[in-house]
């Protein structure tokens, strides 16, 4: 018998995330172990009229063989399969479900920025057709039992964790999330009649500018479960120094006590208590690894704790997040890179002001 949450899980991400209409082309991605939910996502979306539903199953190493085996030319090589995948679709749902959440963590990271640097273009063509609205897109989480034992929790209490977040326990969860847009989007429209952006918390006093730039409301349209409001800084404006709160995780590597100092918008001083290295060389993956792609406010009160997932702990309730790389176009930002690397700060003890005016504290905006 299927799990009902899969099934309401499955209703949300077709008619509200991705708003599959009669006649749409559907890539859906995961590994075997989600077959749960692929199959209900499949079932949904024929009806909701898609006419192609494509369903690509992952198996579990192979991103590993390429990246130690694999010799330069073949590290870099973009083929013509991926291309046609970016163009073709009109939505694409990515179903996160890893059996193995550090997998690639004795990889060299300089094979790893080589491959995220030739794919560069690639990944930029997908965000200009995604912020553009030429095609849908969504990430989702479905529960395993390494993303488990990363949270320190049983796989019960995770699949609890993450379908409460998510406000699948919720009668009509779609309803609970417009109500969602409704609340970020008063905050998002404050924040965007304001310019400098002043951060002071414990460790971090940084200031960044968005004058300009568009903040954008995330209540589930594009990460599930979601829950925060992003925009991306004028890329020369971010001074200050950061240290960011929650060990920072990045294609199976943990980097703890990430702290940077920024100068016109550059990382010009990095240092960790651990993974230096690996940060050190994601920072030098090209040009703009060096500069901010979005700064974020996490908004999901849902979600109370560390789990070592980005999907959910940068929506943690009374944090914010930076990400490294490159711009989220609807965001307004020109940043370009190979990598887009979220990193979590707690703002419980901290404070915002937006052109000098005090808008958060203790974890909330207090605006009217």
């Amino acid at each position: 018998m299927a799990d009902i949450r899969h099934q309401k899980l499955a209703q949300v991400l077709i008619n509200y995330s991705l708003k599959i209409q009669p006649g749409d082309k559907l890539l859906v991605t995961g590994s075997d172990v989600a077959t749960p939910l692929l199959r209900e996502v499949y079932r949904e979306a024929l009806r909701a009229g898609a006419h192609e539903v494509k369903i690509s199953v992952t198996l579990p190493g192979i991103s590993e063989i390429l990246l130690h085996e694999g010799n330069n030319e073949q590290l870099t090589y973009v083929s013509e399969y991926d291309k046609f995948l970016v163009e073709h679709f009109d939505a694409v749902l990515s179903v996160w479900s890893d059996q193995n959440t550090r997998s690639m963590g004795k990889i060299d990271p300089k094979r790893i920025a080589k491959r995220r640097e030739a794919h560069s273009a690639l990944f930029k063509r997908d965000l200009e057709l995604m912020s553009s609205g030429a095609k849908r897109w969504c990430g989702t989480l479905f529960p395993t039992h390494a993303y488990a034992q990363d949270a320190g929790m049983s796989l019960s209490d995770y699949e609890d964790f993450v379908f409460g977040s998510g406000l699948l326990d919720q009668e009509d969860p779609i309803a609970a999330w417009r109500k969602v847009s409704a609340e970020q989007q008063r905050v998002a429209d404050f924040l965007t009649q304001h310019d400098e952006i002043h951060i002071v918390a414990p460790s971090t006093d940084i200031t960044y500018r968005v004058g300009g730039r568009n903040w954008i409301n995330c209540a589930g349209t594009e990460n599930f479960p979601d829950g925060e409001i992003f925009s991306c800084p004028i890329e020369d404006s971010v001074n200050g120094f950061v240290t960011f709160s929650y060990p920072a995780i990045y294609d199976g590597n943990e980097v703890e006590n990430v702290r940077l100092t920024f100068r016109d918008g550059k990382v010009i001083e990095s240092s960790a208590d651990r993974g230096l290295d690996f940060l050190n060389s994601m920072l030098d993956t090209d040009a703009g690894a060096r500069y901010l792609g979005e700064v974020a406010f996490g908004l999901n009160y849902n979600i109370k704790e560390f789990v070592k997932e980005t999907l959910f702990d940068e929506k943690i309730g009374g944090t914010m997040h930076m990400a490294l790389g490159a711009s989220l176009p609807e965001g307004g930002g020109v940043n370009e890179s190979g990598i887009h690397w979220d990193m979590v700060c707690d703002l419980r003890e901290g404070k915002v002001f937006a052109d000098g005016q005090l808008c958060y504290e203790q974890g909330k905006f207090i605006i009217e």
